[in-house]
């Protein structure tokens, strides 16, 4: 059975009140299942101290290596079945902390056994990039996003990092960006920052050109 603590965290993300009365909320708030659970695990961990805060993200970050690594895709197999009974999850669980390169945190098996017992294991990939924006947030950093067809080149990725900065959402803050490759998009760009979205692909512009021809004919 998984931590109270944490289940109590689960069950309010947005405040927590410390013995001073000081609040502690997440940094951002985050949509659905996974940014729910990663919100519980960013304020349960700094309820404590920036000290554990920064061992549960030595956890997750050494978690995604384990799950790019050569048995990554077992793991990710357990995580997405949804058949397996309470007793297969909670060995599994066991196995899968063996995996990682330091024993973890007692608040990350807290996470993964509230998953397990939930079900929601399938959430875990997306609980840990939610918890690594928090962590980037409460650092003052914001990552931006962009989707493009193919790598970007170097000049291009500095273009659009020098006028990306200038935003409002992105004053104050250290930029970080990210391009992830998706030939599905077929040209342009998507940049994805804060809770913005600008859509400049080449495939937005054919669903659009579709839906107007289906919508006249």
């Amino acid at each position: 059975m998984a931590s109270t603590s944490f289940c109590r965290a689960l069950r309010s993300t947005r405040t927590y009140a410390t013995a001073a009365s000081k609040p502690i909320q997440a940094p951002i708030q985050l949509q659905g299942l996974s940014g729910k659970y990663a919100s519980a695990l960013f304020t349960a961990a700094l309820k404590k101290d920036e000290k554990i805060l920064s061992t549960i993200e030595k956890d997750v970050t050494s978690f995604q290596k384990v799950l790019s690594g050569k048995d990554g895709s077992s793991i990710k197999e357990f995580l997405q079945n949804p058949t397996l009974q309470a007793a297969d999850r909670k060995k599994g669980l066991s196995e899968m902390f063996g995996k990682f390169t330091s024993p973890p945190n007692e608040l990350t098996k807290n996470l993964l056994s509230v998953l397990a017992e939930n079900g929601r294991l399938y959430e875990t990939e997306k609980v840990i990039d939610d918890f690594l924006s928090l962590m980037s947030a409460h650092r003052g950093e914001i990552t931006i996003t962009i989707t493009s067809a193919q790598p970007l080149d170097s000049s291009l990725q500095t273009r659009l990092e020098s006028t990306l900065k200038k935003s409002a959402t992105a004053q104050g803050k250290t930029v970080k960006i990210k391009n992830n490759v998706n030939a599905g998009v077929l040209g342009g760009l998507i940049v994805d920052f804060g809770d913005k979205t600008i859509d400049l692909s080449v495939s937005s512009r054919v669903n659009k050109l579709n839906a107007l021809l289906t919508e006249s004919i």
